[in-house]
């Protein structure tokens, strides 16, 4: 085995990482922790009240949205210091609790970064040894520094010597499956003592959500089934990669897979790609997508761009999109997904009515509330569709080009529904959506992005013409 980190694939020998020797998954600690930091925050919301019983109304507002946010950068302070599942349990609240969360909250956790921080190789190795064997281990070279870290895991290259095959081993830390249930129960305590949160029914429902997905993620038999159920899925398709599962060398919590070379999406190297091949990529995002959510109902819900990368072929019929991750994917039950696929499809043909019925079959809309309101939600889901739309639609000149394609980049399209849906009735009448629209959503706001920052410029209505066609023939 290396005793030094070499040089595999093209990866740099040492990347000047803090290492560190453990992480602390005591529950005991770890609630202690939290609790105290809670009781810090709550002691002080409780003060700032207190003081403000006798400003006015739109002072007092102002002053709890400064000390909200205070008092929430503190809380994702704490939370940083824990790592582990703590941290990605406040990295899944960022990405999907705009629903639940102030957005002074949810903007302090957006600021939980994965921890760079990488644990000492002999913890690692002893992992190794322990989930694959000292016979497995006897057939692998394996680079003793990490190609990437994270809160609950790292992956470090390897080649397997009879072969000479370089594969990944994503290794997970020690003790963090474990801490789930304890971290996530102590995270809902700490924004409850914070009093940051109103607790219900919705927003219990929506945390064992996140409590399903979290146990999902660390999960990597799973995982590794999933990947090479998804590499059978998109077999012969020449614009993805999916990596090459090794079983073998795979366990609960190891997941090896083949080492798939490719560029960040918003690297230098891919925004100097021509127009054409850009276009084609972020084509292929939005295709994956349409695919997973109308034909397999099995959707990867983690907009994560790391969770992506680009191949640059010798020309624009050989770049692909590398797929890396499948610990979030999704399977929705046809109770859910023929409402959605009944919404889009009555969206992209400009059908107010279907869309109201695909909303209130779904319950964040409900039959009795004023036609105006109603219309005017159909509206807002209509425009979401505006890069898909079946015919231009009036979204301000610079939304196109001069050839009339849509330019994913330059349209303020997030923003001018966002300050619709704020202006609007809706406001007033809007549910909390099922927790599973709340995945979804996020993953329909990460392929937007995605295309975005390939600054791709198409009409997205001839990819979502096929499904809903399909979709309206099988009704």
């Amino acid at each position: 085995m290396s005793k030094k980190a070499k040089p595999v694939a093209g990866k740099t020998k040492n990347s000047g990482k803090e290492i560190v020797t453990s992480i602390k998954t005591g529950s005991f600690e770890r609630r202690l922790s939290l609790t105290k930091a809670g009781l810090v925050v709550g002691t002080k919301m409780a003060g700032h009240m207190t003081s403000s019983l006798f400003s006015g109304k739109e002072k007092r507002a102002q002053k709890r949205k400064k000390v909200l946010s205070e008092q929430a950068y503190f809380l994702v302070k704490e939370l940083g210091k824990l790592k582990g599942s703590v941290v990605k349990i406040g990295q899944v609240m960022a990405l999907y609790g705009e629903h639940f969360l102030p957005p002074e909250v949810t903007e302090a956790l957006h600021t939980l970064e994965e921890s760079t921080t990488a644990l000492d190789w002999s913890i690692i190795r002893g992992v190794l040894y322990e989930q694959l064997g000292a016979q497995r281990m006897s057939e692998l070279d394996i680079e003793e520094e990490p190609i990437g870290t994270a809160s609950l895991g790292q992956v470090h290259c390897a080649r397997i010597l009879k072969t000479g095959d370089i594969i990944c081993l994503k290794v997970q830390y020690p003790g963090v499956a474990q801490a789930i249930d304890a971290d996530l129960d102590a995270v809902a305590q700490l924004l409850r003592l914070a009093r940051v949160v109103t607790f219900g029914p919705a927003f219990d429902d929506w945390l064992e959500e996140v409590r399903v997905m979290m146990h999902r993620e660390v999960d990597y038999k799973l995982e590794a089934e999933t990947t090479e159920h998804f590499g059978e899925l998109l077999k012969g398709d020449e614009r993805y990669i999916v990596p090459k599962v090794y079983f073998d060398y795979s366990t609960e919590n190891v997941i090896s897979t083949s080492f798939e070379e490719g560029e960040n999406v918003s690297s230098p190297l891919v925004a100097a790609l021509s127009q054409n091949r850009r276009n084609n990529l972020a084509k292929s995002s939005l295709a994956l997508f349409l695919q997973e959510l109308f034909v397999w109902h099995e959707i990867q819900t983690d907009p994560n761009f790391g969770n992506y990368r680009i191949r640059i072929g010798q020309n624009e019929k050989l770049d692909k999109i590398v797929l890396l991750d499948f610990g979030a994917v999704q399977k929705y039950p046809s109770s859910f997904i023929d409402p959605i696929c009944q919404m889009i499809s009555a969206a992209y043909n400009n059908d107010v009515g279907g869309v109201i019925k695909g909303g209130v079959e779904l319950q964040f809309m409900s039959p009795d509330w004023p036609q105006a309101v109603l219309n005017e939600f159909a509206e807002v889901c209509i425009a979401v569709l505006e890069p898909l739309a079946k015919k231009q639609v009036d979204a301000g000149v610079e939304a196109f080009n001069e050839r009339g394609e849509y330019c994913w980049r330059d349209s303020d399209l997030p923003s001018r529904i966002a300050k619709r849906a704020a202006v609007s009735a809706i406001s007033r009448y809007f549910k909390i959506p099922p927790k599973e629209f709340v995945f979804l959503n996020r993953k329909l706001v990460g392929v937007y992005t995605f295309i975005s920052v390939l600054n791709g410029q198409f009409n997205g209505g001839d990819l979502l013409l096929s499904h809903v066609n399909n979709y309206s023939a099988m009704s």
